[in-house]
């Protein structure tokens, strides 16, 4: 039985949870792939909950700034659909891989077309297609990102991009296989630096959690100007509870219930539509990428609060 079910609320929520997962023993590993990520304690662990006016609740280390990763791919899609609209879905699909993140095996089948966004695959696509349509892709996220967290200082992290260059062969080929079917614009190696810049963004649960709240808002940012219609926010929030977290997606919906966005960096973004927003931070993951502490006190979360879209 849910036993808090108002944003009032949310403050001794996030310290119950916090004391939870203090007493759970440590899981998981920093991801190692990417050296400049590899030497974060696994056990360190932030929360934030930000309502639709902008009020931000956090516990632990929710004010320390962390490599975004993959959770920047939420906000390259919106910027991109806000300007194509749905021609961006001839491009890549809505549907769950049911294979690692950085695979090749499926988009020989499907001649050069990525099942979702959120694979890396689907990710590059959208970050070719927004750097088309305003000459720096990853500048345009750091912008929006700045905007909807109220934080200028938020940026680009070059020793995250640099390590991602370094170690980024399979992206590398994800890229040219997909630019063999035409479908990527730009030169690839523009694409890699623009992908590889963006994922390196940092930011803390608090900005991401505030970044968000468009999503919660049905489109609506924070300054009160409209970024995506009703309905095209529900489609972000629906390819979120699908494909979010990498070949987990069906585990993520089933123990928590909400649209959410996992990076390897170790943060999670949740939607809570027509409610508030929620990203978590602890560096310890899984086997499939997601931070285990991440999933297990949002777990936590919507069975306190009783809030999720089911």
């Amino acid at each position: 039985m849910a036993i808090m079910s108002t944003p009032t609320t949310f403050r001794p929520v996030l310290e119950r949870i916090a004391e939870e997962i203090e007493r759970t023993p440590g899981s998981g590993r920093a991801a190692d792939y990417i050296p400049a990520l590899a030497a974060r304690d696994p056990r360190r662990f932030g929360m934030a909950v930000a309502e639709l006016d902008g009020t931000v609740y956090g516990v632990g280390d929710w004010r320390e700034p962390f490599s975004a990763q993959s959770i920047t791919k939420v906000f390259t899609l919106a910027l991109d659909l806000a300007r194509e609209g749905d021609e961006l879905w001839e491009h890549v699909g809505r549907e769950p891989s049911g294979n690692p993140f950085n695979s090749l095996v499926q988009l020989e089948y499907e001649n050069g077309i990525p099942r979702n966004p959120f694979i890396n695959a689907g990710a590059l696509v959208v970050t070719d297609r927004l750097h088309t349509r305003t000459g720096d892709a990853a500048g345009e996220l750091l912008d929006f990102l700045r905007a909807e967290s109220g934080n200028p200082d938020l940026a680009h992290d070059e020793d995250v991009a640099a390590s991602e260059a370094a170690h980024g062969d399979r992206n590398a080929a994800l890229a040219h296989f997909m630019a063999s079917y035409g479908n990527i614009d730009n030169p690839v190696p523009v694409l890699l630096e623009q992908y590889f810049r963006q994922c390196s963004v940092t930011a803390s649960c608090a900005d991401l959690a505030l970044a968000t709240g468009f999503l919660a808002r049905h489109g609506i940012r924070a300054d009160g100007t409209r970024l995506l219609s009703r309905s095209r926010a529900k489609q972000i929030n629906a390819v979120m509870l699908t494909c979010g977290t990498y070949d987990a997606a069906g585990d993520f919906a089933h123990r928590v219930g909400l649209p959410g966005k996992s990076g390897v960096g170790g943060g999670i973004i949740a939607v809570v539509p027509g409610h508030c927003t929620l990203c978590v931070w602890s560096p310890g993951l899984d086997e499939r990428g997601n931070s285990v502490a991440g999933v297990a006190a949002l777990d936590r979360f919507t069975t306190l609060t009783g809030l999720s879209v089911f």
